[in-house]
């Protein structure tokens, strides 16, 4: 079965398997093999399927003294037997097949045919075939060797090429999970080439990228329940819905009556015209943006009964910016939502009225109460009235155009005086508070509403000669000193020259009442009222000598020339220039603003505007620094009912006590003197 001369062992028990075992006996001249009982049942082959070859166990191991026989060429004379006698032999029941082979084979040991010596005949003959259950790629074959029964059996497999080792790591590291959606590289991959496999696509390249997005969607579980929630509107999406409605005109069966009266006179500014002004300056907004803003103020005007209307600017925040409108009531219509003013003290809380049993039991205990402090608050100054001052025109803010218009509060001296002393960034929502020091009366609005009263009375200019006071006014003053507060325009007006009005600052004037430290644009006594009030009670009368007497504030008048405004450290406050200085008549006068930038003002013939496009901050030379807390207020006055008095020694005590002592026996001396003469007046 090893060798090459024998073929391969078929399954006994038929013809062809009496034939085999003839010619094997044939050439192994097998003759007179001695009988052992033990060793007959060595080489019972096992049954086997048909066409199954046989092998030698590795397992099989001969007795000692079993000598083998050398092998037999092929073709060699000298075969001691043939076929028929040793099928006779076996047929007479002389022995059987082991004991003839043990009378052949002496010594099992030597020249035996070793394993390897049995499969190089079969590699010749079945090389490039598969071999039945040993196959060469078998991990097992190359450890075979001729003592089959006494060799260990050795499954150490060899190290990896480099090439397999490269392909382990990359397949390691495309099955690395992601923190996000805990699948791997590998998983995806399979995943999408399983689909292209799946549908088959006639592209399958041009859709790469679609199975890409849907396959990372399938494996995609957000936690919902399962029902839809409502898509979320975007926010450009719900702006465009909102100005949507600016340009849709109501009222269509009424439409030569609107033309009509659209087509006179309106309290609609024309915002197109100034931008294409303020665009020629430089400055200003987009031609889309000004559309829009003009649309939304029509609107405005449509909801409000508004005389006059003018787009004041934008006052830019850190998430939401403010367009701000400036407008005037026409006469007799309710302003509506008059704001009631509580006379609050700086710091402390409004005063609440006493009870008649309250005011008794303090009576009771006033030898023990304690004293008053002679500090009082400072008075509260009125703001001014609706239509004057700093409260001549209203206020409305919207976030974006399409939004509705919000109503500012008038604005009060307080409020002034204290956004004087902070500096704060607008974050475009009107209900946040205003976290500062020293701390702002009021919300954002209350501050926004302040720094437009402030810029406008700053920044808002004219051409000299554009307006003019009223006859009725004359020369006379009022009481406060701010001189008049009312013009009109000049219908004489002819214009100023663009180079006059760039060359000299004289050329132009303040239009708006400048803003006193009290923060009001008309004086007010504090101590008027003061002393109205205290009048009434008797006691507080002294309280009086310690009030010193206020000095009036004085402004400059409406209508002064800018040339003498106050210099910024040697820096003129305002800047003029041409638009082009390549076409000096055909530009345009732009002048702005150094001490508020971002406000600009344009002049050309008898036109002229004022804008405000900022963040709403004044021009400091030095960096802002918050003012330091107010002093510490001094102690109660040191005096010796209450300065600290050192200890008594104890000679002095021992004193005291005496002298104590003797004013009691003289004080009970004097009791019992007074007795006896009351008993002795008795008697008599």
């Amino acid at each position: 079965m090893g060798d090459p001369e024998f073929p391969p062992q078929e399954p006994l028990g038929s013809q062809e398997d009496q034939d085999t075992l003839d010619v094997q006996a044939m050439r192994s001249n097998l003759m007179g093999w001695p009988q052992a009982a033990e060793n007959q049942e060595m080489y019972q082959p096992e049954e086997a399927q048909l066409g199954t070859p046989q092998y030698l166990s590795p397992n099989v191991s001969f007795p000692a003294g079993y000598q083998p026989q050398p092998f037999q060429e092929e073709g060699d004379a000298q075969l001691p037997l043939s076929t028929n006698l040793m099928m006779q032999q076996l047929q007479q029941g002389q022995g059987t097949f082991f004991q003839h082979l043990d009378s052949t084979y002496q010594d099992p040991r030597q020249g035996f045919p070793s394993s390897s010596a049995l499969y190089s005949g079969e590699e010749a003959r079945f090389e490039g075939a598969q071999q039945g259950p040993y196959m060469q790629e078998d991990p097992a074959y190359p450890f075979l060797s001729g003592d089959m029964g006494y060799v260990p059996f050795n499954m150490d497999l060899p190290e990896p090429e480099p090439r397999e080792l490269a392909v382990q790591n990359a397949k390691a590291y495309l099955l690395q999970t992601s923190i996000n959606s805990h699948l791997s590289l590998y998983e995806h991959l399979v995943n999408v080439l399983t689909k292209i496999l799946n549908q088959r696509p006639e592209n399958p390249l041009s859709m790469l990228e679609w199975l890409n997005r849907t396959a990372q969607a399938e494996w995609f579980h957000p936690k919902l329940d399962t029902l839809r929630d409502d898509p979320e509107m975007q926010p450009t999406y719900e702006m465009a819905e909102r100005q949507r409605a600016l340009f849709v005109r109501g009222g269509q069966g009424e439409g030569e009556q609107e033309m009509e009266e659209e087509v006179g006179d309106t309290a609609v500014p024309n915002v197109m015209e100034m931008a294409f002004y303020f665009e020629q300056a430089g400055v200003g907004l987009s031609s889309d943006e000004s559309f829009r803003i003009f649309m939304a103020l029509k609107q405005l005007v449509e909801q409000q009964p508004i005389h006059t209307c003018r787009f004041w600017g934008k006052i830019l925040g850190l998430s939401r910016s403010y367009l701000v409108a400036e407008v005037e009531f026409r006469e007799g219509e309710e302003e509506g939502e008059e704001e009631e003013v509580e006379e609050v003290v700086e710091g402390g809380e409004p005063l609440e009225p006493r009870d008649e049993e309250e005011g008794e039991e303090d009576e009771e205990k006033a030898a023990d109460a304690i004293p008053k402090p002679t500090w009082k608050p400072p008075p509260v100054i009125p703001r001014e009235e609706s239509r004057s001052g700093t409260n001549k025109y209203l206020y409305f803010v919207c976030n974006e155009p399409g939004r509705a218009w919000t109503r500012l509060p008038h604005v009060t001296p307080l409020q002034i005086v204290q956004a004087r002393k902070i500096k704060k960034f607008f974050t475009g929502y009107l209900d946040a508070p205003v976290v500062s020091f020293p701390p702002f009366p009021g919300n954002e609005a209350n501050y926004l509403r302040a720094q437009i009263a402030r810029i406008s009375a700053a920044t808002h200019i004219s051409p000299l000669g554009f307006y003019q006071f009223g006859e009725e006014e004359g020369d006379e003053e009022e009481e406060g000193g701010a001189g008049r507060e009312s013009f009109e325009e000049n219908p004489d007006f002819e214009g100023i020259p663009v180079l006059e009005l760039v060359d000299s600052m004289a050329n132009w004037v303040h239009h708006v009442q400048h803003i006193l430290p009290q923060g009001r644009c008309s004086w007010v006594n504090p101590m008027q009222k003061m002393e109205e009030e205290e009048e009434l009670g008797e006691e507080e009368e002294k309280a009086d000598e310690g009030i010193e007497e206020v000095e009036q504030e004085i402004g400059p008048p409406l209508l002064t020339p800018l040339s003498e405004d106050a210099e910024i450290l040697h820096m003129s406050p305002w800047t003029a220039r041409l638009s082009c200085s390549l076409c000096p008549q055909y530009s345009v006068a732009v002048v702005r603003s150094n001490l508020w930038p971002g406000a600009y003002t344009y002049a050309t013939g008898k036109k002229f505007e004022n804008i405000y496009i900022g963040w709403g901050h004044k021009y400091s030379p030095d960096n802002f620094n918050p003012p330091l807390p107010a002093p510490i207020q001094q102690e109660y006055p040191s005096g010796p009912d209450v300065m600290e008095m050192s200890d008594p020694t104890v000679e002095e005590e021992q004193a005291l006590k005496a002298a104590q002592e003797q004013a009691l026996a003289a004080a009970e001396e004097e009791e019992e003197d007074e007795e006896e003469e009351e008993e002795e007046d008795l008697e008599d």
